[in-house]
């Protein structure tokens, strides 16, 4: 009777097991089926999301102050200005100055370019000036890239086919343009094959300094910088190669409501494609993620993103200014600007260095349009 109870109670025991390994199971797989509805909740928000920057819109507001410079030195100041185009809408174009000792302008430079102009007295102490703006960007996806042949535009656009101080167009340049490009006969064959040589071959350094300076001949040694860099190389490959190409400086738009974008400067690239016009292109910002998002190159999100932007781009920037070794309106005293893609100013005739803050304080401030 004793061994038939202890048989029994071990039977009862094994059942009582079995049941709560049951239940923990039917749990963890409960608790598997919440993370994947709410896995798949987030994503579809995160679509969402995305979606709503089809089309971006906030105002962005440069704020320079140069009171640290004593009375009776000469400075100047120079602020880039954003102008419309098919995806770009500026308005509320606002300065705020006190005039008391400066005088302002908006200005045009020869390549187009506007800018905002202020120059202070010798008796100015206080030398602060803020320019904001609103800017509706959108996104730009791209269609057929079709291509017919038009030399008569192709000849009023031979400006973008010249090199300057940064980005020769013949030696080593050509060569590399030719090898690139051996046996496209198509421009537009000729820019995807740079576009796809810029993604596998150059890369993102975190370590240069602002966007870089875009030296093409030291790039093609050592391939690697941020996005003058890169952008360099390929438009200069372009000219090299006989299609038009040109830079776009810009800065961002955050994703956030509210942000800083002191350092939100950001550059790309256009081509010229004859019977079409100009075609976007951001190898840049490919580049970008493959160090952000740690991706391989062969990685199928890579590819999505070269795809994207071949012709495509999002709407998170603002187009400012275009050109190299810019001669500003009124003329600087100081040499030629790289480019104008961050404020500029003078002191006494010397330019000051606008990466470094305590010689050249400025903010860009980020908001989102209500």
């Amino acid at each position: 009777m004793k061994k038939a109870l202890k048989i029994l109670l071990l039977l009862v025991f094994v059942i009582s097991l079995s049941a709560c390994a049951k239940n923990n199971t039917q749990e963890t797989k409960q608790e598997e089926t919440k993370k994947e509805d709410s896995n798949k909740v987030e994503i579809k928000k995160e679509e969402k999301k995305e979606e709503n920057f089809s089309e971006r819109k906030g105002t962005l507001t440069t704020n320079v102050d140069l009171s640290k410079y004593e009375k009776g030195k000469s400075v100047k100041l120079w602020l880039p200005i954003p102008q419309d185009s098919e995806y770009q809408k500026i308005t509320n174009v606002k300065v705020d100055l006190d005039e008391a000792h400066a005088k302002q302008q908006q200005t045009t430079d020869k390549l187009g370019n506007k800018m905002l102009y202020v120059e202070w007295d010798k008796e100015a102490t206080d030398r602060k000036v803020s320019l904001s703006f609103d800017a509706d960007r959108k996104e730009i996806k791209r269609g057929e890239l079709a291509e017919k042949e038009d030399q008569a535009k192709k000849d009023e656009l031979k400006e973008f086919l010249q090199p300057n101080s940064m980005m020769p167009v013949d030696g080593k340049v050509k060569e590399l343009a030719d090898k690139i490009t051996e046996g496209k006969t198509t421009d537009l064959d000729k820019v995807k094959a740079i576009y796809e040589w810029t993604i596998a071959n150059m890369n993102r350094d975190e370590s240069v300094k602002g966007c870089g300076t875009g030296e093409v001949e030291k790039l093609l040694d050592h391939p690697q910088g941020k996005c003058t860099d890169i952008h360099s190389v390929f438009v200069s490959l372009c000219r090299a190669a006989g299609v038009p190409a040109r830079e776009i400086f810009g800065v961002r738009m955050s994703k956030k409501p509210s942000d800083d974008e002191t350092k939100g400067q950001h550059c790309w690239s256009e081509f010229y494609l004859q019977g079409h016009g100009w075609v976007k292109a951001d190898p840049g910002d490919v580049l970008k993620a493959v160090l952000k998002q740690k991706l391989d190159k062969s990685d199928e999100k890579t590819k999505e993103l070269a795809d994207y932007y071949w012709g495509g781009m999002d709407s998170l920037r603002v187009a400012l200014t275009t050109g190299r070794d810019l001669v500003l309106e009124p003329k600087q005293d100081d040499k030629p600007l790289n480019n104008f893609g961050y404020p500029y100013a003078e002191v006494e005739g010397k330019a000051l260095d606008y990466y470094n803050p305590a010689d050249f304080e400025y903010n860009i401030k980020f908001e989102e349009a209500k």
